[in-house]
């Protein structure tokens, strides 16, 4: 049965997949704006929501349990495998959206491009 298989695969193998969508959420990270294709950006999205979700559990709950909060850490580090981004993911970029209820990226689009005239957007954290 194929319940719950719902995906766009993006024509690439799993471990290719994966390493696009952890490069997508480094550069998310580092430099809070990105221009890629319109479809990478919207499964892009998906991905980097989660990993926002539990930066923000983990600067909540950061005073009153700790080892949940590192416990947290380390379940992004094991999806960023970088500490530098999974320190300024929960110690920056959380806090501004410790009120806010999902919706953390926007998906702008742009245009087509020049070359080969796939639609290109713009994925950005949402600044308010």
């Amino acid at each position: 049965m194929r319940h719950r298989m719902k995906r766009n695969k993006l024509n690439r193998y799993a471990s290719h997949r994966n390493a696009l969508l952890r490069n997508l959420a480094k550069e998310i990270i580092e430099h809070s704006s990105i221009m890629t294709t319109t479809v990478k950006a919207k499964v892009g999205r998906q991905y980097i929501e989660k990993l926002i979700a539990k930066a923000i559990k983990a600067y909540k709950i950061k005073e009153s349990n700790r080892a949940e909060s590192v416990a947290l850490r380390r379940q992004i580090f094991a999806e960023l495998g970088d500490r530098r981004l999974v320190n300024k993911l929960v110690d920056e970029i959380a806090p501004k959206f410790v009120e806010r209820n999902g919706g953390y990226l926007r998906v702008v689009k742009v245009g087509p491009r020049r070359g080969d005239g796939a639609e290109m957007a713009v994925l950005q954290l949402v600044s308010e």
